[in-house]
């Protein structure tokens, strides 16, 4: 026989007649509410280090750096320019929802994107540019 995490216990403030005229009700173990802790059960020790940090990392949103991305599209580097401007939206939406975690990884996976396509697109019109300037030079 398996056991049953089910019982029946009084409950103050939420008891309900069963028809006997006693307050009980059936509840399950993981359904118990725990008893709230007394202030003097609370730590009294030092702070955390980000209350008393006096340089708050970011109060507000996260950032989404949708104009680092939105300026990378202009770089010749399709594919990775376009998926820095999708981490970048998922970023924004990400933080209306309420996910600052979420929205900070992804705004650093988008920045970085963003970077490297930029970076790389200036490489690759510096080599045009100068294999189109020799190329007519030579002729």
């Amino acid at each position: 026989l398996r056991g049953s995490k089910s019982f029946t216990a009084a409950l103050p403030g939420e008891t309900e007649r069963n028809g006997h005229g006693l307050g009980y009700k059936s509840v399950s173990v993981g359904h118990l509410e725990a008893p709230p802790l007394s202030p003097s059960r609370l730590s009294l020790g030092r702070a955390s280090s980000t209350a008393t940090s006096t340089a708050a990392p970011e109060q507000g949103r996260p950032r989404d750096y949708l104009v680092l991305a939105i300026f990378s599209c202009f770089c010749p580097v399709w594919p990775l320019n376009i998926v820095g401007l999708v981490f970048s939206i998922m970023s924004r939406n990400s933080g209306q929802q309420g996910d600052t975690d979420g929205a900070r990884r992804l705004g650093r996976m988008a920045r970085l994107l963003s970077i490297v396509s930029i970076v790389l697109g200036t490489i690759i019109i510096v080599i045009y540019i100068s294999f189109s300037v020799r190329g007519n030079s030579t002729t």
